[in-house]
């Protein structure tokens, strides 16, 4: 059933808040941070990585996306090429473990972006994220793997285009061959897996958490206003979403590092639920980009981490 519904998400409040394209396809239909790689040097700017002030607990390094970036999430410089918010859950986890964070999430980030410069569309140069990682690294968030093989923006990106000319077919699945859901989707476990590795040479006295994808296309049903897919293509772009959840978790099994199960912890949550996690297709900059995860996603994930810390 298409729903009409103007969905503002609840505020979930828990022991961490007391105190993420489908990035790839918002941030190059929004123009806002299309991301490349480059060999040139990384310049200083208000995009400069997040630093907890007189930290008592442990050094935490954040690596990741948009996810983890969490635009527009209050509060968020918009002159910051990453847009990443000071509500995101590295910011959270570390007010609950009283961490010295070094925060590197940037929007439009893939696995490349690890190890070299990004570029992000305000010209800022970003630092490979890898280089805030050293022998005194304790704790290592990674999320990571929507905007390899431009897996959203060429997947999703494609279907809502299409849709605008076939809203009750499937022009989409029509375009796209399952060999080429498996491969990318293969293609981005091997990349996540290759930087979960990786961490561990340049950190090697930390504990390393790879943090998954939420729930954003419904298990059924559908809402054309918030999520502009047709609706024989819904299947499809549920399969790649979980498809995705499912290979950042198997690259963390493989690489011998605990998996933060976000895609259970979301349940329920989807852009199209009465209690939504997900932005739905238009931006509000005082709480997400659109198709983003809003705060209330964020408080969830954080307090799964710390959740997860203290059972290890």
């Amino acid at each position: 059933m298409t729903s009409s519904r103007v969905r503002t998400p609840a505020r979930r409040l828990g022991g961490v808040s007391a105190a993420l394209v489908l990035p790839a396809l918002v941030l190059a239909t929004l123009g806002l941070t299309a991301c490349s790689e480059d060999d040139g040097g990384a310049t200083a700017s208000s995009a400069e990585a997040t630093r907890a002030a007189d930290p008592q607990g442990p050094v935490y390094v954040a690596l990741g996306d948009s996810y983890t970036a969490a635009p527009f999430v209050p509060t968020t410089d918009p002159n910051d090429g990453c847009l990443r918010s000071d509500g995101n859950y590295p910011s959270l986890v570390a007010q609950a473990l009283d961490a010295d964070l070094t925060d590197v999430s940037c929007s439009g980030a893939t696995t490349t972006s690890l190890v070299g410069v990004q570029t992000t569309m305000d010209g800022t140069n970003q630092p490979a994220q890898f280089d805030a990682l050293g022998e005194d690294t304790e704790l290592v968030t990674l999320s990571i793997g929507g905007n390899d093989e431009d897996l959203f923006s060429k997947l999703l990106g494609g279907c809502v285009q299409l849709a605008m000319t076939d809203r009750s077919g499937q022009p989409c699945t029509d375009a796209t061959t399952p060999r080429e859901v498996r491969s990318t989707l293969s293609t981005i476990r091997s990349h996540v897996r290759a930087a979960l590795e990786g961490i561990a040479g340049r950190a090697p006295n930390a504990t390393v958490l790879s943090v998954g994808y939420p729930q954003i296309v419904p298990a059924e049903g559908s809402c054309q206003d918030l999520l502009p897919i047709a609706d024989g293509d819904l299947d499809l772009a549920r399969e790649i979403n979980e498809g995705l959840a499912d290979a950042v978790r198997d690259a963390a099994d493989r690489a011998g590092v605990t998996y933060v199960d976000v895609w259970s912890l979301s349940e329920g949550h989807d852009i199209c639920a009465d209690d939504p996690w997900i932005a739905g297709a238009q931006t509000d900059t005082s709480q997400a980009l659109a198709f983003h995860p809003y705060a209330a996603e964020q408080e969830a994930v954080a307090e799964a981490i710390v959740s997860t810390l203290d059972a290890d």
